[in-house]
C-alpha cells in the first residue's frame, strides 16, 4: 500500500503566520516541496508501469523547409475558402498515465561531445541550456498524451486540427547539485488534466557511475491545447486513474493548477500590498529611499520574517533598480523555430536565464550560482522573423549568513513593432542567484532600492520570492541535508 502524500491538508512546520506573504500560496508550495520525496518515488513507481519501447518515443516536428512552411502561410492568407474546423473533439481517447512517459538522457559520463556542448567555462553545466531541453521534452510529452505512446511524428497541424503550448513554468528549486562527472536523465508524463489543459511533471536525476539515482529537481509545466483553426481551447484527452500512486499525482496536479490560480489571484497587479508589506516598504525607503537620512534612521533593521536578514545596512552601497537594467535585441530566425512556426520557448528561456545572469554577476561584481527558477509565464507566442527586446532588471537583494548575497532577477520579453514603435510583452521570467564566494570585509556587498511606485511592486514581488525560496531551501536542509544549488559556477 502506498500512502498517497498529504499535499491539500499538510501543516508545514514553518510559523507561516510570521510571513509578509504568509498566504495559502506560500504553504501550498512548501508542501509540495515538503513531499517531494514522495512525488520522486510515485514518478518512479509510475515510469516502471510504462512501457520501454516507448520510452525514447517522442512526437518530433517534421523536416519541412522552411520556404515551404513560408509558402504555406502566404496561401492560407490569400485563401477565400472558408476555414474548416478540426475533428470531432468529443472522439478523445482516454489514456493512461504512463502511456505518456518520456525521457531524454544526457550521457555526459560516456560521451565527451555532448558534455563538451553543455559544459560552462569553470566545468560546470550550462543550466539555460537544460531548461531548454526541459521545455521541449515537457512539449513532447503533452503532444505524446494526445497521439498515443508510439507516435513519433506530429504530422501537419492542418491534419492533426490542434497545437500546444506551454502556459507557464512553477518555480523550479535545485535539490542537489548536478555533477559533470554522471549522465543526466531527464523524464516525466502528464500527471494531470483539465478540459483543454494539461500539467507536466519532469523530473531530472544525476545516473551512473556505479552509484543510486539521485533527483536534482522537480519541474512543473502547465500546457494548454488550442485548436488549430480558431485558437480557442481544444479539448484534451482525460486520464485513466487506476493506482494509488496515480492518484496521488493526479491530486498534486490538481492543487497546482488551484495554486497557481490562487497565485495570480493575489499579484501585485491584481491587489495592494499588504499592510505588512507596506509597512517594510516604508521602512525601507526610509533607510534607504531619501539621500539626507536623521542618524535615528539611519539604523539597521532586520527582517526577523523568513531568517532573512534584508538589505537595509546602512555600508552598503545603494543602487537605484532603474540602473540595474540590463537589455539585448535579437533578430528572430527560423532555425529556432518549434511545430507551431514560432518562436521555441525553450530557447527563450536559454536566453532570458543567460541575461538574468549576466545581470546578477555584473551587479554582485562576483561569480554567482543558481539557485531557483521563481516562475515563467507564457502571454503570447514570438512570431519567426519579429525583432525581439530582452531586459532584465535586479528587482530585490537579501542576505543571510549562507548566502552572502541573494539577488533576485526579472527578465521580460517584447516584441517590437517596427512601424509603430510599440512593444507587446510575451514572456516574463523570474530567477534567484546568490554570490559564489565568501564575502571580502573590503566588498560590503550592494543592495536595490525603487525609485517609482511601479518599481516599488516589482521589489515587493521579489521580496515574496526569495521568502518563499528561503523557507523552500530551509526545508530541504531539514529533510536532505545541505543543498547548494548547482554545482560549478557560470550559465
Amino acid at each position: 500500500m502506498i500512502r498517497i502524500p498529504r499535499l491539500l491538508s499538510r501543516c508545514p512546520r514553518r510559523p507561516f503566520s510570521t510571513i509578509s506573504v504568509g498566504s495559502q500560496v506560500s504553504a501550498s508550495v512548501l508542501a509540495e516541496t515538503e513531499d517531494i520525496a514522495t512525488v520522486s518515488r510515485l514518478l518512479t513507481v509510475v515510469r516502471q508501469r510504462s512501457n520501454p519501447a516507448y520510452h525514447n518515443v517522442m512526437p518530433m516536428r517534421d523536416n519541412a523547409l522552411w520556404s515551404e512552411s513560408v509558402l504555406k502561410l502566404k496561401e492560407a492568407a490569400t485563401s477565400t475558402s472558408a476555414p474548416t474546423t478540426s475533428s470531432d473533439e468529443e472522439k478523445v481517447v482516454p489514456r493512461r498515465m504512463h502511456d505518456s512517459y518520456a525521457e531524454l538522457v544526457l550521457p555526459f559520463a560516456s560521451d565527451v561531445a555532448v558534455l563538451e556542448q553543455y559544459i560552462n567555462a569553470t566545468g560546470g553545466i550550462r543550466t539555460g541550456k537544460i531548461m531548454e531541453n526541459l521545455d521541449s521534452l515537457a512539449g513532447s510529452i503533452a503532444y505524446k498524451h494526445m497521439l498515443g505512446p508510439g507516435v513519433e511524428s506530429l504530422g501537419p497541424i492542418e491534419t492533426r486540427g490542434y497545437y500546444i503550448v506551454t502556459a507557464s513554468v512553477d518555480r523550479l528549486d535545485m535539490l542537489s547539485p548536478l555533477d559533470p562527472k554522471r549522465d543526466l536523465r531527464l523524464s516525466g508524463q502528464v500527471i494531470y488534466t483539465g478540459r483543454s489543459s494539461m500539467e507536466v511533471v519532469l523530473k531530472m536525476e544525476s545516473i551512473g557511475s556505479g552509484k543510486p539515482d539521485d533527483t536534482v529537481m522537480i519541474g512543473r509545466f502547465s500546457m494548454v491545447c488550442r485548436n488549430a483553426v480558431t485558437h480557442k481551447s481544444h479539448k484534451v484527452n482525460p486520464l485513466i486513474i487506476s493506482t494509488p500512486e496515480e492518484r496521488a499525482l493526479y491530486s498534486l496536479g490538481e492543487h497546482m493548477k488551484g495554486r497557481r490560480q490562487l497565485s495570480a489571484a493575489q499579484s501585485l497587479t491584481q491587489v495592494p500590498p499588504t499592510s505588512d508589506e507596506a509597512a517594510q516598504l516604508h521602512a525601507f525607503y526610509l533607510s534607504h529611499g531619501r539621500d539626507t537620512l536623521p542618524s535615528a534612521l539611519a539604523k539597521p533593521t532586520a527582517d526577523a520574517t523568513a531568517n532573512v536578514k534584508f538589505d537595509t545596512a546602512p555600508q552598503k552601497e545603494r543602487v537605484w533598480m532603474g540602473d540595474t537594467v540590463l537589455a539585448k535585441t535579437l533578430l528572430m530566425f527560423p532555425q529556432e523555430r518549434n511545430v507551431h512556426q514560432k518562436v521555441f520557448g525553450g530557447y527563450l528561456m536559454r536566453l532570458a536565464y543567460e541575461l538574468g545572469f549576466a545581470n546578477a554577476s555584473m551587479f554582485c561584481r562576483d561569480s554567482v550560482r543558481f539557485l531557483s527558477l521563481d516562475g515563467i509565464s507564457f502571454a503570447r507566442p514570438v512570431p519567426i522573423g519579429s525583432i525581439l527586446k530582452l531586459e532584465s532588471m535586479i528587482m530585490h537583494t537579501a542576505s543571510n549568513e549562507e548566502y552572502p548575497a541573494l539577488v533576485h532577477v526579472g527578465v521580460r520579453a517584447n516584441v517590437v513593432d517596427v512601424k509603430t514603435g510599440t512593444e507587446k510583452t510575451t514572456n516574463d521570467f523570474r530567477f534567484t542567484w546568490c554570490r559564489d564566494s565568501p564575502a571580502q570585509p573590503s566588498a560590503p556587498g550592494r543592495h536595490v532600492v525603487p525609485k517609482t511606485y511601479a518599481e516599488a511592486m516589482l521589489w515587493l514581488e521579489g521580496r515574496r520570492a526569495l521568502e518563499l525560496g528561503s523557507l523552500i531551501r530551509g526545508t530541504q536542509k531539514e529533510k536532505e541535508g545541505e543543498i547548494a544549488g548547482v554545482s560549478g559556477v557560470g550559465v
